[in-house]
């Protein structure tokens, strides 16, 4: 099940449990959508894959036991330990090969 981090990696944005502008990777990385685009380039600057719009869990359970209030979102900031200018150059390496080949 998903952790929906509630912040952005690099920029610290809030990402709530319903945002449509929070991206993540396959490993569950996750950036707001304006570092992905401008500073990560589609690049996870942890595992070098690319990035997807994170779902929303649903706030109301539609069936038993399943919803943000049955499996709430995470509370656990996480911070990337890399500065803007090496998450930067850390993409310009591969972010000419698509995700899928990386």
């Amino acid at each position: 099940m998903l952790e929906l981090r509630p912040n952005c990696e690099c920029c610290d944005t809030d990402l709530p449990p319903n945002s449509t502008t929070a991206m993540i990777c396959s490993f569950e990385c996750t950036f707001c959508v304006h570092c992905v685009a401008d500073i990560l380039e589609n690049v996870c600057p942890n595992c070098g894959g690319g990035f997807t719009q994170r779902p929303v869990r649903p706030a109301e359970a539609r069936r038993a036991g399943v919803s943000l209030t049955h499996k709430p979102a995470s509370t656990v900031r996480v911070h990337t330990q890399y500065s803007e200018q090496a998450l930067r150059e850390f993409a310009s390496g591969i972010k000419h090969i698509l995700p899928e080949n990386r």
